[in-house]
Order: structure tokens, then sequence, then C-alpha cells
């Protein structure tokens, strides 16, 4: 998602900081720009779209001598990608640049505006800065007052923070989101999101742990952790290798994406899930009046995170849901009521097929609804509304972590639409609250897990097919798993419902066909097993992925025990994606380059 850079020392300030954005492109942005403070004097630049525009706006400016300087390109989350949204954001004599999400941002500017603050953008972050002057009036120096700004915001955030007050400082703060500082035998120091922007400058970095805050000098590192206590800084040496640095030392960006699942699904939820309810910003409650229907629509993995989601809008908000693939949507005359809520699922915001169902609904007069994850696509400009996934740029072209925060947000609408249709009681949408809270705990990946599942995928690199199985909105999980197996390893795999086998697909069981059984504890468990014996008895080849042991199991990936079925879809979800992942690595394939495929499919 959004990067950071900083800089302090005596170089061209600039390149440094607009090499530093540029080694971060990867993460995806739809803003930069830069704020550079030399001899007590400002300079500021911000640019829509890509870095050339930033770099063609700041042409004409260099910087010679000591200067500070903090960068950053943005991935909207609150507010358009306009240059007004774009970081770094200004106070009367400070700048800011801030990844994460700040959950009282709301409550802190209604107080600023009431002392009479005028802001100029939509984002979060812009109140940051405006805090901390606030503070710095009644404070006895800058730190003090960057300090208590810090104690008065809650979410996640990497702070960079330059002002006037102290003009040869940097101040950081760090909760949440990933921050390190960089040092070289020249004294200076540097600053980023990810190592990428160090190498090549700086030999030794230390990375900033939760509730670290501080601020760094020409000659100082001053570091305190989330106890106020100061503590020293742990060097340890850099990586000389960018594309590694880029995969933080995993071997595919499908693997890294997969372990980043429980960070990204905590931006997803950030600001959204409170005590008592779920909140979207974003939408107005008029979107859903006069609704009696919702019409889910999309193609491929987001087709299965909308089968998903038609279990739980039914289950928690009683309201009738279908779903449509998009490419056969599209050509079948089909009859809408505007009555309906038409909901366009796309990662990119440009799937061919998806986005001209949505023209169509348009055009039919439907309110409209996309779940996206790109602010500013064809799909977002034309819908009614919008829910960002926040997932970030996604480099694999086999979806993963896309998926799960798509889950995840059509879990919090549904519960956001039973509360206004009062489907559930507050007692049921609290309990909700709390499972969805645990989601990133759930996803976690842990060593012990990810062994054992290397080890099983040697048993998988032949035969004649797999199926996948599962009930409920394990079925679509099935579907979901199958095509992340096809996808890398180009062997052959079908996802079913349990209870289909013994309707002709059982006609196929014999020691080659593999069947990965999802079989949670929570949710018709007698009834999956005893789906499961069907295809053992016909000597069909099991691999049970379960809380509970299954003795007919010829594997058994144990997972561990969930305080509710959603859990442990969410756990089976990783389980699917590492077994196809490791399968894949054991074929020798690309994982991240699947033959034939691309990630944005902007044809029919």
């Amino acid at each position: 998602m959004c990067g950071i850079v900083g800089y302090i020392g005596q170089k061209n300030t600039k390149e440094i900081l607009l090499e530093g954005l540029k080694e971060l492109e990867y993460r995806g942005y739809d803003s930069a720009g830069i704020a550079v403070l030399s001899d007590g004097v400002f300079s500021s630049f911000k640019a829509t779209g890509k870095l050339i525009n930033l770099e063609e706006k700041t042409k004409d400016f260099t910087t010679d001598k000591f200067a500070v300087g903090i960068g950053h390109t943005r991935w909207a989350t609150h507010g358009k990608p306009t240059e007004l949204n774009a970081h770094p954001h200004v106070g009367e004599n400070s700048y800011i640049v801030h990844n994460g999400i700040i959950e009282n941002y709301a409550e802190l500017k209604k107080a600023l505006i009431d002392d009479g603050v005028t802001f100029l953008s939509q984002t979060d972050t812009e109140v940051i800065v405006h805090q901390f002057e606030k503070n710095l009036k009644d404070a006895d120096d800058a730190f003090s007052a960057f300090k208590k700004t810090i104690a008065e915001l809650e979410g996640a955030y990497a702070v960079l923070l330059v002002t006037k007050a102290e003009n040869n400082k940097i101040f950081f703060a760090k909760h949440g989101s990933p921050m390190l500082v960089g040092i070289n035998a020249q004294d200076e120091k540097y600053f980023a999101s990810s190592d990428t922007p160090l190498i090549g400058h700086c030999t030794d970095v230390n990375y900033f742990e939760d509730g670290d805050y501080g601020y760094v000098s020409h000659g100082d590192i001053l570091i305190f952790n989330k106890n106020n206590q100061q503590k020293q800084p742990h060097f340890v040496k850099l990586s000389a290798n960018k594309l590694s640095a880029q995969k933080d030392g995993y071997c595919f960006f499908m693997e890294k994406e997969i372990y980043e699942q429980s960070n990204i699904i905590a931006d997803t939820l950030l600001g959204r899930v409170t005590e008592k309810e779920i909140i979207f910003e974003e939408l107005d409650t008029k979107l859903f009046e006069g609704i009696n229907e919702i019409k889910l629509c999309a193609c491929g993995t987001s087709y299965h995170a909308a089968l998903t989601a038609s279990y739980i809008f039914e289950r928690y908000s009683k309201i009738k849901t279908s779903v449509e693939i998009a490419s056969e949507f599209r050509y079948r005359e089909p009859i809408m009521t505007k009555d309906t809520l038409f909901v366009a699922i796309s990662q990119s915001g440009e799937t061919a097929d998806t986005l001209e169902t949505l023209k169509m609904a348009k055009e039919a007069s439907l309110k409209t609804l996309v779940i996206c994850n790109v602010d500013n696509s064809s799909m977002v400009r034309l819908a009614d509304a919008t829910i960002l996934m926040r997932a970030g740029v996604e480099k694999g072209v086999a979806s993963t972590k896309a998926f799960a925060t798509q889950v995840t947000v059509f879990w919090m609408l549904s519960l956001y639409l039973a509360k206004l249709k009062n489907s559930l009681t507050q007692e049921e949408i609290v309990h909700q609250l709390e499972l969805l809270r645990a989601i990133p705990t759930s996803v976690k990946v842990e060593n012990s897990m990810h062994e054992r599942i290397k080890r099983l995928s040697k048993r998988y690199l032949h035969g004649h097919g797999f199926f996948f199985i599962g009930r409920d909105i394990f079925f679509p999980l099935a579907l979901e798993g199958a095509l992340k197996l096809k996808e890398i390893s180009y062997l052959h795999a079908e996802g079913y419902p349990s209870g289909e086998m013994k309707h002709g697909p059982i006609a196929l069981a014999d020691p080659e066909l593999f069947t990965i059984a999802l079989l949670p504890e929570h949710l018709l468990y007698e009834k999956s097993k005893s789906n499961i014996e069907e295809l053992s008895a016909r000597d069909s080849t099991i691999c049970a992925i379960s809380p509970i042991a299954f003795e007919k199991a010829d594997d058994f990936i144990q997972t561990k025990k969930q305080k509710d079925y959603m859990l442990e879809f969410f756990e089976i979800m990783v389980v699917v994606q590492l077994l196809s992942f490791e399968i894949s690595m054991r074929l020798g394939n690309d994982v991240d380059m699947p033959r034939n495929l691309a990630k944005s499919v902007t044809v029919e």
C-alpha cells in the first residue's frame, strides 16, 4: 500500500526522496509527494498518477546543502486520489507523511474545526499535523508536542513529521505499519517503510517495533518504546538484493501475500469495526432504502467471494441474494428490477466483463455498489458507492489477499445491513464483531503448519485430478481452492459441494483421485464427514483439513480450534492457498506468473 521515505543529510535531498519512492512503486499508489526543509524554508511538491508527474514538477528544484526531507506514495483510503489528498500534508509550519488509518480522526477533526482550523484534504492524515501544531502552542518543545499527539491517536500508523520549530529533525512514530531507519559511514539518516529504498544508501538498519516513537537529527537517534522508556537502536546489516527486499525474503510474491494477510485484513477492519456496530463512512444508508434483493456479479476469484457473500447475506442480513458470473450475465437478457442493489466485485476495478454488467445495471436505473481494491478505477468512478478492500498491490497473479479482504468486507457489510434491517439482535451483532476482530489471528501462518503442508505436497504431484469439497460457505472455498491449484500448478482440479459426490462425480473415485476435504467443526460436520466417507470407500485418496482428526483420511492437516465456522473458513483458506503454492513449487513452476494468465483481465 502506501510508501514512506525520509532523509537527513547534505546530498541532493530531492533526488534521494524521488529515488526512494521509485523503489516503492511495486507497492502501488495513485499519488505522490515530497516536502524538503532547508534553511528554515519548506519546499513541497505533490502530483497524482505516476512518479514521472512528480519528477516533472520538481525538475527545477535542487538542494545542495543540509536539509531534512520526507516523501510518500499514497494508495487512497480516505478521499479521492487528488493533489489535495496526496501527502505530505501541511499545517502552519509543519509537514507530515503517514501510512495506516487513524480510527478516531473524525472526533479529532471536529474538535480542531471547532478551534478554527481549516482542512484542505479529505484524509485522516491531515488531522495529525494540525493536532501536533495545536499541542505545540502549549508545549515546551516540538518533541513534547509530538509525544502528546501520538498518545491521542487511535489506529495504525507509521508517521514522519518535520517542523520549522526544530528544523534539523525528523520525528517518527510506528504502530501497526512498518517503519525502519538506516545509517551509513557518512552519518546520514534514511527512513523508509520497507528495505528497498535504503539498499545502496545504508549499511545497517533499525526496524522499529510497535509503540516506538522519537526523533532523528544529524547526530542523534532517540527512540522511546510504548512504555515511554528510552531504548537503544538495534542495528542489523541490510541486504543488498532489491528484489529479495521487495519480497521480504520470501521466494515468491504469492507466498509473501499469503503471509501478510493477517496485517492486510487488520487494515481492512480498521476504523470500520467498533464495539457495537460496523461503520462504513463511504456508504449512505439511503443506498439500501427500497432494496429487497442483492445481486452480486463478478468473475473468477471475485465470483467465489460473491458466492461466499450470498450465504452470509441471507443468513445474517435476511435479504434475498443472487450471484452472477459476469461473462454470462451480459448476454442472457436478465431481468433487473429497481428494488435490487447491484454489487460488482473486482480487485482491479477494470475487469471488462464485470464493468460491462455494471454499465447494464446503471442503464436499468439500479442502485450500484462496487467492492474494489483500486480507488479511481473505472468501476469506482461509475458506481453509486464503493467499499475499498485496502488489500494493497497483489503482485502474484493468483489472488490470495484480495479474496481474503473481499470476504472480510462482505462479512462486515452483512452485519451493517443486519443492523439496518434489525435482522440480528444487538447481542448477536456484538458477538459477530468479536469474531471479525479475530480474523487477523486466524489467518496467521504458523511455521509448523506450513512445514506440514510442504512435506505433504510431494504426494500430490500426479494422479488424474483433484476434488476440493465443502458444504455451505465451504463450497465456494472449495471452488477457490481448486482454482488456485489449477492456476499455478496446471493440474486438473474441481470444486464441488460435498453432498453432490453421489450425483455423478463419485464415478471418478479411485486411488489416483485426490480429494481435498474441507471439514469444519462448527458447520455441518457430520454431514460432510459422511460425504467424505463415501469417497474413501471408493478408494479416493483423502486429505482432510479439519480441527478434528479424521480416521479415514490418508493425510490430515489439523487446523486450530476456532469459536465459529467463519474463523474456520479463514484458516482453511490459508491452508488451501499454501497447499497449492507448495505443489506448484515442487513442480518447478513460476508461481507468481503462471502461464496464459494476466492479473487484470480487461478483455472479454
